[in-house]
């Protein structure tokens, strides 16, 4: 799960991600990403200059850049809160991740001011004037880059209202989370297969494309290929194959290619290891060649199902059709 936090100055966001961090979630903030700049050039670090930092950086990179150096950092098997969101389109990079739920936290505007007082954290406002100044020149601009709160905040999936003791928030936020635990999706076989897949794609050797594929049988993995030149033979990313490091057009000269696709790899190795794949389900990053499709069927996998489409395989797909072999694209 990741919960993004986002929410106006003072209205508890720090104490919504220390009860997340006390209960396992790893913690990440966009404004760490513009801290961390700004130490490397050396310069002072006051809300003023985060804000200025901040909308430079979404100026000359893209609305969604702090978002994406954070996403970059995230794995898959982790939960995550996700501090300081202030702009749209950082919600929008964000929820690429179907776990991504954005937390709005509120506060009445004079409690926030007295919860920044205490706090005194990188130059906050002293005055309530200078305060209220402040928020109306962050949550707004006509400048598309510039950090949106408004609009972000109207972008929030659950709101939590924060104007009570430390012990209230927890309570609500305990009810919050049991609820989105409760909601929070698991992948569908299918997806798990593929993600399965696209993980061993990362052992292959090919400078071209890195492709796998994995069997399945009875939800049981029973056999995994990825793309690259055969046993015993110089890896491609080391010059093994003529066709791949001459660095070619797609689709020429494929018959000086020395790389066995990933479904190829898949169905030898079930045969070196002696498994039967009669009526398995064959996963793969990439819909296969013609080849690999005339394997598919003899070996009688019953159903492929691929990521993406293959430039050279309509002649494929008509195939394994005549020869009753289901096809699926996932998404």
């Amino acid at each position: 799960m990741i919960i993004g936090l986002t929410g106006k100055n003072g209205s508890g966001k720090g104490e919504v991600a220390n009860f997340l961090k006390e209960r396992g979630f790893h913690y990440l903030s966009l404004s760490d990403v513009i801290r961390d700049y700004l130490r490397k050039k050396k310069k002072p670090i006051t809300r003023k200059s985060l804000v200025d930092t901040g909308n430079k950086l979404r100026l000359e990179e893209g609305p969604g850049v702090l978002a994406e150096e954070v996403l970059s950092q995230m794995d898959i098997d982790k939960n995550y809160v996700v501090d300081s969101i202030r702009h749209p389109m950082e919600v929008k990079v964000l929820r690429r991740r179907k776990d991504f739920v954005l937390l709005r936290v509120e506060a009445p505007q004079k409690l926030r001011f007295e919860r920044l007082k205490r706090r005194g954290r990188e130059k906050d406002p002293k005055t309530f004037e200078e305060f209220l100044r402040l928020e109306r020149l962050e949550a707004k601009s006509h400048i598309r880059e510039d950090q949106q709160l408004h609009q972000t905040l109207r972008m929030a999936d659950r709101v939590v209202v924060n104007h009570g003791p430390l012990a209230a928030l927890d309570a609500k936020l305990r009810q919050l989370f049991v609820a989105l635990s409760k909601k929070n999706p698991r992948p569908d076989w299918d997806d798990y297969f593929m993600g399965i897949a696209k993980v061993v794609a990362l052992r292959s050797n090919c400078i071209k494309r890195k492709v796998a594929a994995v069997i399945v049988k009875d939800r049981r993995v029973i056999s995994t290929g990825y793309n690259g030149t055969p046993r015993g033979v110089k890896n491609c990313n080391e010059g093994g194959c003529p066709r791949c490091n001459h660095y070619g057009t797609q689709g020429s000269h494929l018959e000086e290619c020395f790389c066995s696709h990933a479904e190829e790899n898949a169905i030898t190795q079930a045969a070196y290891h002696g498994v039967n794949l009669r009526d398995a389900i064959l996963y793969t990053t990439f819909s296969p060649c013609l080849i690999c499709t005339k394997m598919i069927i003899n070996t009688g996998i019953q159903k492929v199902i691929y990521s993406v489409g293959y430039s050279l395989d309509e002649v494929s797909l008509r195939l394994l059709k005549e020869a009753k072999v289901r096809t699926q694209r996932l998404q």
